[in-house]
C-alpha cells in the first residue's frame, strides 16, 4: 500500500509550508539584508530633506480686520438668523445704541444653493443658508454700483460662535471660506461668543458693550419670546382671518420705534438736588448709582411700561374663537432649525398653522437658561477639582473653601431668579397668556435616565427631557423636533428617543431632519402624525364637552352673551389632563354657567403716564 494514501500520510505533510521553509538561508538573510540598506538610505534622504527646509509654520486663525470706533458712522452691521419680531427689536438696540444695521432677510432655497457651491461639502444646512443668503446679499448690493472693496469696507456680519462639539464650532471659518471663494475675501466677520460675550469676542471697540446697550437687548430677548409666543396661541383661533399679523405688525412697528427713540437715562436729569451735590466730583459713585439707575429705567422705567401697555391693549382687541378644536403641537430641536421661519425648516410653522394645529414656539429664553444651568452644574460637578479640600485639621481653611464655594453658585442662582422674574413680568405686561421658562432643574430631572446631561452639543438633554415634559404635563399632544440634516447632537438625542417612546405610549414624538430639499417629504410625515394628534385632540373635547352634560350650542350662545370670553388675554384656567384649548374652554364655560367659577380677570388699558398694570372684572 501506498504511504501517500489513505491514512498512511504523515502528519508532517498536511502543514502549510512556511516562508522560511521555501526559500534558501542565504537568499533569505540578502534579502532582509537589502531591505535593511533600503529603510537607512530613505531615512538619510528624509533627514537631509527635513534639515534643509525651513521651520514648519502651525495654523493660525486669520487675523481679522478689526472694526474700529472710527468706523460706526460709515460701517453697516448686517445680522440674521432669529425670529422677525426679535430681529426687528434688536435692530432698535443697535440702532439706539449708534450703529448702522440692516438685517437680512429670511434665507431661502436659492441662498442654500449659494452656500452649498462657495462653501465646503458636509456642512450643516444653518451654515449653507445663513452664508449662502450672506452672499446673496453682498452680490445684490453690488448690482446696485458698490464695488467689492466698498462692501468689504463698509459692511461686517454679525453672528453667533461657539467652541461646542458640534459643528457649529466651524461655522465662522465656514462663513469666511465661502466669502473669500466668492469673491469678497477680507469681507469681516464680527462674533458674539456663548462664553465670552460682544466685547472679547469682538476684541475691538467698535462693537462697545454699554449698559444701555446690554439692557436693551435683554429686553429685545424677553420682548420677541413673548410676543411670539402669545401670536401663536392667538393666531389660531382669531375670527377675523389675518387679523392677529396684522396687529402684530402695528405692534412692532410702535415697540420698535420706542426702542430706537428711547430717552437714555442719565442720573442728573432725574436726582434730587441733594444728591446730585454729593455725588459731584465723585466719578465713581456717580457712575453707579447712573448704572442702577439704567437698568431700573429699562425694566421699571415708564417708558417700557406705557410702550408694553399699548401694544397690550392693540393686541386685546382682537375676536377669538377658542372652541375651535386644535391639536397642540410643542417644536423643539436645534436652535437654528427650531427658531427660523422660512425654508431652512421648510416653513413648518406656517404649514402646521394651515394643517390646523396650534404651535408652541421655543422662547431663546429657554437656551439662555440651559447656559447658565449648565455652567452652576458643572461648577459643582468641579467641586473637589477647583476647590481642593484641606485636611479636616485645618477648618478654618475648610470653611473658607465652602464660603468661596457657595458664593459662587449664588451668582448664579441671583442670574436664574432675575432672568425668571424679568420674563414673568414682561408676560403679566403682555397680557398673562404667555407661557412662563420651563424649569431646567425638573428637566434635567427627567432627561437623567435617558441621556447624560453633561454631554454637549446642540440643546444637550432638553431635547428629550421636552418630549418627556410636554407629554407628560399634557402641555402638548405632539412634539416635533427639528434639526439640520446629519446635526450630531440631534442624531445622538434621536437614538435615546426610541427608548423614551418605549416608556410613554401615549407620546407623539416625530423628528424631522431639514436641509435645502426634500420638503414635500417633510411634510407628509408630519401630515400623519398631526392626523394621529389631531385625533387625539377630537377625543379630548368630545369627552369634556360630554361632562359638561350640555350642548356645543348651549356653549356658544353663553359665549357670545359675555363677550369678554372672546377676549385672546382672557384666562382660561387649565385643567390637570387636559391638552386642548377647546377642551380646557368648554370645561370652564360650563362651570360660568353652572355658578362653579368665577369670570378671570381681564388686563385693562394702563393710564397713560402712570406706567401701571391694571386689570378688569368680566362683567
Amino acid at each position: 500500500m501506498s504511504c501517500t494514501s489513505g491514512h498512511g500520510l504523515s502528519s508532517a505533510a498536511h502543514e502549510p509550508r512556511t516562508s522560511s521553509q521555501s526559500i534558501p538561508l542565504r537568499t533569505r538573510e540578502a534579502i532582509e539584508a537589502q531591505i535593511r540598506r533600503q529603510v537607512e538610505a530613505e531615512r538619510a534622504r528624509l533627514e537631509a530633506r527635513a534639515a534643509s527646509q525651513a521651520p514648519r509654520q502651525h495654523f493660525h486663525r486669520p487675523i481679522e480686520r478689526p472694526f474700529t470706533a472710527a468706523e460706526r458712522d460709515r460701517v453697516t452691521i448686517l445680522f440674521g438668523g432669529l425670529t422677525s419680531k426679535h430681529e426687528w427689536l434688536i435692530k432698535s438696540v443697535f440702532q439706539a445704541a449708534g450703529y448702522k444695521t440692516e438685517i437680512l432677510p429670511t434665507p431661502d432655497v436659492a441662498a442654500f444653493q449659494l452656500g452649498k457651491e462657495y462653501g465646503n461639502n458636509g456642512q450643516c444646512n444653518p451654515t449653507y443658508f445663513t452664508v449662502g443668503h450672506l452672499i446673496k446679499y453682498l452680490q445684490h448690493l453690488e448690482s446696485t454700483g458698490l464695488s467689492r472693496q466698498e462692501i468689504i469696507d463698509n459692511y461686517v456680519f454679525f453672528t453667533a460662535g461657539s467652541c461646542g462639539p458640534c459643528r457649529f464650532g466651524m461655522y465662522e471659518a465656514e462663513y469666511r471660506l465661502a466669502v473669500q471663494n466668492s469673491g469678497f475675501d477680507g469681507f469681516r466677520v464680527l462674533l458674539f461668543q456663548q462664553t465670552d460675550g460682544i466685547k472679547a469676542a469682538s476684541g475691538e471697540p467698535g462693537l462697545k458693550f454699554t449698559v444701555d446697550f446690554g439692557m436693551g437687548a435683554f429686553s429685545a430677548l424677553n420682548f420677541g419670546d413673548v410676543l411670539n409666543d402669545i401670536t401663536y396661541q392667538i393666531r389660531p383661533f382669531e375670527v377675523n382671518g389675518g387679523e392677529t399679523d396684522r396687529v402684530m405688525n402695528e405692534v412692532m412697528q410702535e415697540l420698535t420705534g420706542a426702542v430706537r427713540e428711547r430717552k437714555v437715562y442719565e442720573i442728573e436729569d432725574h436726582a434730587p438736588q441733594w444728591l446730585l451735590s454729593r455725588i459731584r466730583g465723585r466719578k465713581k459713585l456717580r457712575n453707579t448709582l447712573n448704572t442702577l439707575g439704567k437698568i431700573h429705567d429699562h425694566l421699571y422705567g415708564p417708558q417700557t411700561i406705557e410702550t408694553l401697555a399699548s401694544a397690550r391693549e392693540r393686541v386685546g382687541a382682537i375676536d377669538v374663537d377658542r372652541l375651535r378644536v386644535k391639536p397642540v403641537v410643542k417644536v423643539t430641536g436645534e436652535f437654528w432649525a427650531q427658531t427660523t421661519e422660512g425654508d431652512g425648516n421648510f416653513r413648518m410653522f406656517n404649514f402646521l398653522e394651515r394643517e390646523g394645529a396650534q404651535v408652541m414656539v421655543e422662547p431663546i429664553g429657554t437656551w439662555i437658561m440651559y447656559m447658565l444651568w449648565l455652567a452652576k452644574a458643572n461648577r459643582i460637578r468641579r467641586k473637589d477639582v477647583d476647590y481642593p479640600t484641606p485636611p479636616w485639621t485645618q477648618l478654618k481653611a475648610r470653611l473658607a473653601r465652602e464660603l468661596k464655594f457657595k458664593s459662587k453658585l449664588a451668582y448664579f442662582g441671583i442670574g436664574n431668579w432675575f432672568y425668571n422674574h424679568q420674563y414673568k413680568r414682561v408676560v403679566q405686561q403682555l397680557g398673562g397668556i404667555g407661557h412662563t421658562l420651563v424649569n431646567l432643574d425638573e428637566l434635567a430631572g427627567l432627561a437623567a435616565p435617558y441621556y447624560n446631561v453633561f454631554a454637549r452639543g446642540g440643546e444637550g438633554h432638553m431635547e428629550v427631557a421636552k418630549n418627556i415634559y410636554y407629554t407628560v404635563h399634557k402641555k402638548a399632544h405632539m412634539v416635533l423636533s427639528l434639526k439640520p440634516f446629519g446635526c450630531m447632537p440631534s442624531s445622538q438625542s434621536d437614538g435615546v428617543q426610541s427608548a423614551v417612546m418605549n416608556h410613554f405610549k401615549d407620546m407623539i414624538f416625530l423628528p424631522i431632519e431639514t436641509s435645502g430639499e426634500g420638503e414635500i417629504n417633510a411634510h407628509s410625515r408630519v401630515q400623519m402624525a398631526l392626523g394621529e394628534a389631531k385625533a387625539k385632540a377630537r377625543t379630548e373635547f368630545a369627552q369634556a364637552l360630554a361632562s359638561t352634560g350640555k350642548s356645543l350650542d348651549d356653549i356658544r350662545r353663553f359665549v357670545d352673551a359675555h363677550p369678554v370670553l372672546r377676549r385672546p388675554f382672557y384666562h382660561v384656567p387649565h385643567r390637570h389632563g387636559m391638552t386642548g384649548t377647546a377642551a380646557q374652554f368648554v370645561l370652564h364655560v360650563s362651570d360660568l354657567m353652572d355658578g362653579r367659577a368665577r369670570f378671570s380677570r381681564v388686563p385693562a388699558p394702563a393710564p397713560r403716564g402712570r406706567g401701571t398694570v391694571s386689570v378688569s372684572r368680566a362683567a
